[in-house]
């Protein structure tokens, strides 16, 4: 019986990462570097999770002659740079509608009327969430769900299955019982080496993925309702044995 459904952030419940990708060039605007991804290398870099991981990623291969710094300088200004756009990212999300994706907040509702929990399983960072949830859901966001997993409670990126075996650890219930929501290869392998079964949305960063190991993919969750869950879910598990 499906008990609870597992989403991921930034470009599931949201289509976030133009707001990130403007972020990330703004903070390096005001640490005074000549940076500027555009959408194209953002693509590119978005295989990368995490933000820091991202900087740290480009540096070594776009200006690795930057390494002469020392661990401890290259440590301490990616730490600055990824505190600058994180609020960035939030000053623009006080004054720019948070928009959940199609479908999101109506599944969110009938999952609870239905007595399932709901769970975040993300590797962003809390500030980020609540920049995204407070806007599009409300103050009182946090009640809607039953645990939250994310950079600070799961350090270990996606697509490292941490964050989701956390969340099932936390609400104490096994894989077959829930259902993931992702957007990428990256989340889609987190999700099911933690043995979940799981729908992508994809957006226009990851529709190039492989998401061959999905149980669904549909371009967003408008269409999308418990029942139809319900009967994908055990049409997997009836396949499965």
């Amino acid at each position: 019986m499906l008990r609870a459904l597992f989403f991921d952030v930034d470009g599931t419940l949201a289509d976030t990462e133009s707001a990130h990708l403007a972020a990330f060039n703004q903070a390096f605007a005001e640490l005074g570097l000549d940076w500027r991804w555009d959408e194209a290398l953002y693509t590119e870099l978005l295989n990368i999770s995490g933000g820091k991981e991202r900087i740290v990623h480009y540096w070594k291969t776009a200006q690795p002659e930057l390494r002469e710094l020392g661990a401890m300088a290259m440590a301490d200004t990616v730490n600055r740079l990824h505190a600058l756009k994180a609020a960035a990212y939030e000053s623009r999300s006080t004054t720019e509608p948070s928009v959940l994706r199609p479908g999101v907040l109506a599944l969110m509702e009938e999952a609870m009327h239905h007595g399932l929990q709901l769970a975040i399983a993300t590797t962003t960072s809390p500030v980020n969430i609540a920049a995204l949830l407070r806007r599009a859901v409300g103050p009182d966001w946090r009640l809607n769900f039953s645990a939250i997993g994310d950079a600070s409670t799961a350090p270990i990126k996606k697509p490292d299955p941490q964050v989701y075996l956390h969340m099932l650890a936390a609400l104490k219930l096994a894989p077959g019982q829930c259902l993931a929501f992702e957007d990428s290869s990256n989340g889609l392998r987190s999700a099911t080496a933690a043995g979940l079964a799981t729908l992508i949305t994809p957006t226009r960063y990851t529709a190039h993925h492989d998401f061959s190991a999905a149980l669904r993919v549909v371009p967003d969750l408008s269409q999308v309702n418990l029942a139809q869950l319900r009967r994908w879910l055990a049409q997997r598990q009836v396949a499965a044995h």
